[in-house]
């Protein structure tokens, strides 16, 4: 049994379901021990639930786990599976009749290439799978990123796929899991290349079947409010490897987790957790669809 890629992230487990025909699949980030969420949706055709438990307001204040998926709107309803998981094992904000499991989700459009659409029973499996401890491959077609394409926009599109990367600030880690199926291209930094090809948009036929996907993970001690912040800092890792990016035809989300529970973040540390989460999440957009 391999480790995952972010289990120096504390407090953090990572499972995959995958359809065995490797065309659509469910990625869940779960929380054992909980954990402060913050969101940012720079996309404009986004598919998602419980994203109000993020709010700085809500009065749950933590949540459970995270859920990226396939098959449309159609594949929200994974995230039934994973709270049903979660409640049995006694995870959740506490009520009176038990645990009520907060586990936002969101999802991608993977239906032309998907062979079935995730459900219920799809999101438990891959919830069981993260607190098994899992077993690779973490990344490339596996999970939310097995039905990924990108490169809609030129016409002609190519596998996407599910990435993860991780950095350091200070004593903290940061990490970042994301699945790539964007309506633009994707910029590799570090050869100076474009997949599949420079940008071109000729919107052509299925560009409207796009949506990226992540999640930033870190051990720093961080408010809702903080989380929300690092969101729309995060953002930026997407902008710097897609092209063009947050077009009306994506839906593209960014969710944040943070375990920490001991000492304060100041603005100065914020601003640098922030710019960190957009470098991971550049790196891990480029793993993916390499990975892919």
């Amino acid at each position: 049994m391999s480790k995952h890629p972010l289990s120096g992230i504390a407090g953090v487990a990572l499972g995959h379901w995958t359809h065995a025909s490797g065309t659509t699949g469910v990625t869940v980030v779960a929380f054992p021990d909980g954990a402060v969420g913050g969101v940012a949706v720079p996309g404009h055709a986004p598919g998602s639930r419980e994203l109000g438990a993020l709010a700085p307001t809500h009065l749950a204040g933590r949540v459970d786990a995270f859920v990226l998926s396939g098959g449309s709107a159609f594949g929200l309803a994974t995230a039934d599976g994973v709270m049903a998981e979660l409640a049995e094992r006694g995870l959740g904000f506490p009520t009176s009749v038990g645990p009520v499991p907060i586990v936002p989700a969101a999802i991608l459009f993977d239906l032309p290439v998907a062979a079935v659409r995730p459900d219920a029973a799809a999101g438990r499996a891959a919830a069981q799978a993260a607190f098994a401890g899992g077993e690779g491959p973490w990344e490339g077609r596996v999970g939310a990123g097995a039905g990924c394409r990108i490169g809609k926009s030129r016409g002609s599109p190519v596998g996407g796929g599910l990435g993860i990367a991780t950095s350091s600030v200070g004593a903290w880690r940061v990490g970042a899991v994301v699945a790539v199926n964007a309506f633009g291209c994707v910029f590799d930094q570090g050869s100076g290349t474009w997949i599949p090809g420079p940008p071109d948009v000729a919107v052509a036929g299925g560009s409207r079947e796009n949506t990226t996907l992540a999640v930033v993970l870190t051990d720093a001690p961080l408010d809702t409010a903080a989380c929300s912040i690092v969101a729309q800092m995060a953002t930026a890792g997407l902008a710097r490897s897609i092209a063009p990016v947050f077009t009306p035809f994506d839906g593209d989300t960014v969710f944040v987790g943070a375990t920490g529970t001991e000492g304060a973040v100041d603005p100065v540390a914020l601003t640098r957790l922030g710019h960190a989460a957009a470098e991971v999440l550049a790196r891990a957009v480029v793993r993916g669809v390499r990975a892919g």
